[in-house]
């Protein structure tokens, strides 16, 4: 007996002193910030951030127009629409920098630890956070902002929070996360960081997941200043804000009051702008830019109309092809559609040759894909050649076709053509039409007055080829509605990517969103290969594993025709009242307009005082 109680004790000395042998091994970072790859520009003691005027002045108030409607001050659940800048009330633990791609700083955590691994992660909280109402920001409400955001928040965030083993509140200021084995750990810390924070108290008496217009209670520099629902709202600005001389505050956050004015279609907003009724304008719509920026105010120097350079990849908009649906699954009938859509007629004819085409999910980055796949690409696409095109290993990555400037380019009319007859859509009576009878057909939803003009020639090139095309134009809430539940053919859309890919992208691609209310996976792509893909885009270690991991991924991505890419322009274009400054150094990620620009009260004096409002 003693001697079993005597091995016990030894083997029970030996695990211990492995734990802590291994313990001892394990190197935990403590810092003020994360990167993806570890590399911070700011140091722990940096000032401010180098873009923002450290001296910007506060006050003024920043108005622009918002489109469609909104009923709602809840902008993480499926339910209603969230106004515009209805996620300002709320914190997070960090947050980043407009001049480095993935870097976030302490917010309402002073401090994060983590090992190198990056298994866990805790965030050691600022004893001075605060709720608007006064009350501490304490780790219970970060344990209960993760859960109900997983539990009753839109259903991406079950995807992008899936990794996530646990939340414990070590003390009142301590919180860990602790994320799953096997788990794809880069960006775990730096997503948790990101979640926004409620108060626990607060929501004891109201259901997270109802829909209302009352404002929520937050941390953040802003509180709702008035609602007129579906028209107007305004938020304003804090004087007993917790936080305002944070290093990553300053310079930020300068004017007092942000308005939002509803507008139902394009050409009332841009009277509205005219007109004086909100004074800065970010334009869309390259006909105004080009043909009705010469009014009175413009004309006698009070609004400045200007372009600032866009450092982010170019984006990702485009008609996205809903492939839930039977007619578009063959990859065949998906290239016909995109063929048809005329480039160089559009941006000759509609668009003053203002855009450049798209023809990558990561365009104007070193992350697009070109020519033939490299060696490296090759090693992480040759296991799943059985679910990828032939096409991605055989030929150059695949670019839209380049048309004649007429708006049919008989050339791709033939083409497509072709393409239909193989996938077993023949010519009868005038319209494709399969073995079974039925007619190929296409449903463009629309929100957009300004984008008939650009698709209604396009239905035309469709119609042409023998499809049943046409444009259902419904109103911005039916859109919103009918988006989220994937009732669309075909649907108009923008997304930005980000400079770091990883985690987002599941949201957007991953075959799990596909069936998932209210994701950004508008095509509803369900595919093998490129679940795998994004898993080695999360897994990469260094940038250039990443670059290499991205391109794969957009060269597959490209290949598979699940969307009709658009255009760009890598600027911001803009006009706005003269009595608004931005820093000199403006930073590659962002234009910032409401966030580091600031009001100059010399100038609007001045402006007044000639009548300019």
């Amino acid at each position: 007996m003693q001697r079993s109680v005597k091995l016990i004790l030894i083997l029970f000395s030996a695990l211990w002193l492995a734990h802590t042998s291994a313990t001892a091994q394990e190197k935990i970072i403590k810092s003020h910030g994360i990167s993806t790859f570890g590399d911070l520009k700011y140091g722990a003691d940096f000032k401010h951030f180098d873009y923002v005027n450290p001296d910007a002045p506060k006050g003024g108030e920043f108005s622009t127009a918002g489109f469609g409607t909104f009923d709602s001050m809840s902008p993480y659940i499926l339910k209603g629409q969230a106004a515009a800048l209805s996620s300002v009330f709320f914190e997070s633990l960090m947050s980043g920098s407009a001049d480095e791609p993935d870097s976030m700083y302490g917010l309402l955590a002073e401090t994060i630890e983590y090992p190198e691994n990056r298994q866990w992660v805790i965030f050691n909280m600022r004893p001075e956070a605060r709720f608007s109402d006064g009350t501490e920001i304490t780790a219970k409400d970060v344990v209960f902002s993760f859960n109900i955001l997983y539990e009753k928040g839109r259903p991406v965030f079950k995807s992008l929070l899936r990794d996530v083993k646990s939340v414990e509140a070590l003390d009142a200021k301590s919180v860990k996360f602790t994320f799953k084995e096997g788990a794809n750990t880069r960006e775990l810390p730096s997503l948790v960081a990101g979640l926004p924070i409620f108060s626990k108290a607060y929501y004891a008496t109201r259901d997270f997941a109802t829909s209302t217009l009352e404002p929520p209670l937050g941390s953040g520099q802003y509180v709702l200043d008035k609602v007129v629902p579906g028209k107007t709202v305004s938020y304003i600005r804090r004087d007993d804000y917790w936080g305002k001389d944070l290093p990553i505050n300053i310079g930020h956050n300068n004017f007092d009051r942000l308005t939002i004015e509803y507008y139902t279609d394009t050409t009332a907003a841009f009277e509205g702008f005219k007109g004086g009724v909100y004074n800065f304008r970010a334009e869309n719509y390259s006909k105004l830019w080009a043909t009705a920026y010469n009014f009175p105010s413009l004309e006698k120097g009070w609004v400045v109309k200007t372009t600032l350079p866009d450092g982010n990849p170019s984006g990702t908009q485009g008609y996205w092809i809903n492939t839930r649906k039977e007619q578009f699954q063959d990859i065949r009938v998906r290239e016909a559609i995109g063929l048809m859509f005329n480039f160089e007629w559009s941006n000759k004819t509609l668009f003053y040759d203002q855009y450049t085409r798209t023809t990558s999910f990561w365009g104007n980055s070193p992350m697009q894909a070109e020519g033939l796949p490299s060696a490296a690409e090759l090693s992480l696409l040759e296991p799943l050649k059985e679910h990828l095109p032939a096409s991605v290993f055989t030929d150059e990555v695949f670019n839209p076709n380049t048309s004649k400037p007429k708006q049919l380019d008989r050339s791709a009319l033939r083409k497509a053509g072709k393409l239909l007859d193989a996938a077993g859509w023949k010519i009868v009576n005038g319209k494709r039409t399969n073995a079974k009878g039925a007619v190929l057909s296409i449903k463009f939803l629309n929100d957009s007055p300004a984008f008939e003009r650009i698709t209604n020639p396009y239905i035309a090139n469709l119609k042409r080829l023998g499809i049943d095309a046409r444009l259902e134009t419904v109103d911005t809430a039916q859109a919103t509605e009918r988006q989220k539940s994937f009732d669309y053919d075909i649907v108009i859309q923008r997304f930005v990517m980000q400079k770091t890919p990883g985690i987002e992208l599941r949201g957007m691609f991953n075959s799990i969103s596909a069936t998932t209310h209210g994701s950004n996976n508008l095509s509803g792509l369900n595919n093998p290969a490129i679940d795998a893909l994004i898993e080695r885009v999360e897994q990469a270690k260094s940038r250039d594993e990443l670059n290499t991991a991205v391109r794969a991924l957009d060269r597959s991505l490209r290949a598979l025709h699940i969307w009709v890419p658009q255009w760009f322009n890598a600027a911001y274009r803009v006009a706005y009242l003269d009595v608004f400054e931005h820093p000199e150094n403006m930073p590659p990620y962002a234009l910032g307009e409401m966030d580091f620009w600031w009001y100059n009260a010399d100038k609007a004096k001045k402006l007044q005082a000639e009548g300019a409002f």
